[in-house]
């Protein structure tokens, strides 16, 4: 049985016996999702060899769930708000479940994305409700910041979980076995969150608005799929085009919410600093990550030749990092300033990156195993504090909504990342010298390249692949320094826009 936490409930809420017991379900629902985004990256070469897809429909498998979720997380963060936080985040978990499947046994590159497509609609509603969820169950306001800790060390664990268990079922199984993780972790979350979650809701909801919801998707998809062209093949007539769509979209559903009794997103927010600060920051903090994290995979196993498994130990230092920064984030906040703890995690993630661009086809593992553990602890102090700090902003009734703009910025720095400092990553790659009777198609990946080698005589095949390689690093160095300067940038707003800012120390 459910019950709608009301306000007049705060104080029973707050000594709720299975609180930490819902949590756990709401966690495992992160997990669910940061599974998910890591094994696609330590499957791409495969995915590159089974279904030969182009260097662009390659960047649409990895950024295409990122567009459809920016595009539909307020949407579905709102619906939440007024159809019940719970019923849309069991019901999301049933489809991402299915669609996991889906994503499993594609056979073309355009069913690939397709099916990527759909589990972004599935995943966009997650999150939202998962935070949404905690701002209301979790009313004392430590005992919420130590919760959104462990929300933030799951997610991170997940990062880690990924990767390993990825990595064993590539070395026995297809490459759609990692997709099909997600099943048993569905279940258990639906099975016990049935009994275990309580309901939550807007008493004051209003009408859920489909014109609105339609606005944020154009938008967002238009607006993002612009930058992606812009930054592949530069500005032309059609990239243009559709950013001006975009972004008039995007005015369209700005306007219909400044005027509307009852919003889908309250616009007023924003005049909050904290609020924006913290939003600004999570977005360029993962743009300025994302290339990266999706060529880091490549790096591992197509340069330094490690097989799945070992690629995906190698990534653990990011993940133990954030994990621990995550779970003291809080504490740190509150006895320093959150606006130091935000700053300092960013500048240190930046610092990271910019060691990143030593990187070569030889580096040893204890300089990128002590760069990945920087980025982990940074990210870590970051991510946790920020969403503490906008989840504190808005009353919980509005959570749903206020967790949706948090998880936009995330899906929309990680779209624009890929798109952008892949597209560097990309077109450095593209612009290699192999040696005479290199076939057309090794310029489209570096995976490409290295099956083409199988095929080549022993001389040439080793002439192609340094030279691939050489270029693929290079292009990584590049897309390195841009994110280590996008991060340092982040730490330099954050410390203007979170002045003054603090968590709550009472509920």
């Amino acid at each position: 049985m459910t019950s709608t936490l009301q306000p007049a409930q705060a104080t029973e809420a707050v000594k709720r016996p299975g609180r930490w017991l819902a949590l756990s379900v709401l966690v495992l629902a992160v997990l669910l999702v940061a599974v998910d985004a890591t094994v696609l990256g330590l499957a791409t070469p495969y995915i590159s060899e089974d279904l030969h897809p182009s260097g662009t429909q390659l960047l649409w498998i990895g950024d295409v769930y990122s567009f459809v979720i920016a595009g539909l997380l307020v949407s579905m963060g709102s619906l939440g708000d007024r159809i019940g936080r719970k019923r849309i985040l069991l019901g999301g978990a049933t489809a991402f479940g299915a669609l996991s499947v889906l994503n499993a046994y594609a056979t073309t590159p355009e069913l690939m994305i397709m099916a990527r497509a759909l589990l972004g609609v599935a995943g966009a509603t997650l999150m939202p409700a998962t935070l949404a969820l905690i701002r209301n169950i979790f009313h004392d306001a430590r005992e919420r910041s130590l919760a959104v800790g462990v929300w933030g060390a799951t997610a991170s664990a997940g990062t880690a979980v990924g990767p390993i268990a990825g990595g064993l079922l590539l070395e026995h199984f297809w490459w759609g076995s990692v997709f099909l993780i997600n099943l048993p972790v569905m279940a258990v979350l639906v099975l016990v969150g049935i009994r275990t979650l309580p309901e939550s809701r807007n008493p004051r909801p209003g009408p859920w608005d489909l014109s609105s919801a339609l606005l944020s998707l154009v938008g967002m998809i238009a607006l993002v799929y612009a930058v992606k062209e812009a930054a592949t093949h530069g500005v032309t007539g059609t990239s243009l085009g559709t950013g001006l769509l975009g972004a008039a979209a995007l005015y369209g559903f700005v306007r219909r919410q400044l005027t509307m009794p009852v919003p889908l997103l309250d616009m007023r927010l924003f005049r909050r600093r904290g609020f924006s600060g913290a939003v600004l920051a999570d977005l360029l903090t993962v743009l300025g990550m994302s290339g990266l994290v999706f060529f880091l995979s490549q790096y591992l196993q197509l340069v330094q030749g490690r097989r799945p498994f070992e690629a995906g130990l190698a990534e653990l230092p990011a993940a133990v990092g954030a994990v621990a920064a995550g779970l003291v984030a809080g504490r740190a906040a509150r006895r320093f300033s959150v606006r130091t703890v935000v700053s300092g995690g960013l500048a240190a993630v930046g610092i990271a990156l910019a060691a990143l661009t030593t990187l070569g086809q030889s580096t040893g593992y204890p300089v990128l195993g002590a760069a990945l553990l920087v980025v982990g602890v940074g990210a870590g102090f970051s991510f946790t504090v920020t969403a503490d700090v906008i989840l504190s902003s808005v009353p919980k009734d509005e959570a749903g909504a206020a967790s949706a703009v948090s998880e936009t910025a995330y899906e929309l720095g990680a779209a624009l990342g890929i798109a952008l400092l892949g597209s560097i990553v990309t077109g450095v790659y593209r612009g290699f010298t192999g040696p005479a009777g290199t076939p057309a198609g090794t310029h489209e990946s570096l995976g490409a390249a290295v099956e083409t080698a199988a095929d080549l005589p022993p001389h040439q095949a080793e002439a192609l692949l340094t030279a691939a390689r050489d270029s693929f690093v290079h292009g990584l160095h590049l897309a390195s320094a841009a994110g280590s300067a996008v991060l340092l940038a982040a730490a330099a707003v954050s410390w203007l826009l979170l002045k003054n800012q603090k968590l709550d120390s009472a509920g």
